[in-house]
């Protein structure tokens, strides 16, 4: 019977920033090579996780964010290679409550 041979993993190459009117944050994730079906991104709203397999390796990353997102909002595209990502961020004071004061 033979054995299944582990894949060897390597670390995405991942650029992550704050567009410029500060209301969503970017990803660009290079992936060369990789099927856009065999992407599997997992966004939440304070982390994301990335497994991107090819035929002789995977990609992976994970990451948490520097400020809450609405991942429920996340919007995400592939073309030649780059995994672009935009995730919007949160209102800092969204579910906030409004205090009574006496």
């Amino acid at each position: 019977m033979a054995e299944d041979k582990e894949k060897l993993r390597m670390a995405a190459d991942v650029c992550s920033y704050i567009d410029e009117e500060k209301n969503h944050i970017h990803l660009e994730i290079c992936l060369p090579g990789v099927k856009k079906q065999s992407i599997q991104l997992k966004v939440r709203d304070d982390s994301y996780s990335l497994v991107a397999p090819r035929e002789d390796f995977e990609y992976v990353s994970a990451a948490a964010f520097c400020c809450p997102v609405d991942s429920r909002k996340a919007k995400a595209s592939y073309k030649d290679g780059v995994l672009k990502v935009s995730i919007p961020l949160k209102d800092p004071m969204e579910g906030a409550r409004t205090v009574k004061i006496a």
